[in-house]
């Protein structure tokens, strides 16, 4: 894991604040759900990704196919073949 060197505490509700240059660097907007994992004192956060969803929109649709290591929804390989 790399460092920030960003420190952020817990407010009295529990909640952090992840600051807006690495949401943005990460593509995290307010829908954007997070995984949470802990490994003994550890917390990892992970973008969320269901098995099987759209590697590009998120959507687990039917018609996904798997092109190499991405899976892709009807929409989104007609916007590819549009390009």
């Amino acid at each position: 894991m790399k460092s920030t060197g960003i420190i952020r505490g817990v407010d009295s509700l529990g909640r952090i604040v992840l600051p807006k240059e690495l949401r943005n660097t990460l593509q995290l907007d307010t829908n954007t759900k997070l995984e949470i994992f802990v490994d003994g004192d550890t917390i990892l956060l992970k973008k969320y990704h269901p098995a099987g969803a759209c590697d590009f929109c998120g959507e687990n649709v039917p018609g996904i196919i798997n092109f190499g290591n991405c899976c892709i929804c009807p929409a989104c390989r007609r916007k590819i073949g549009s390009m």
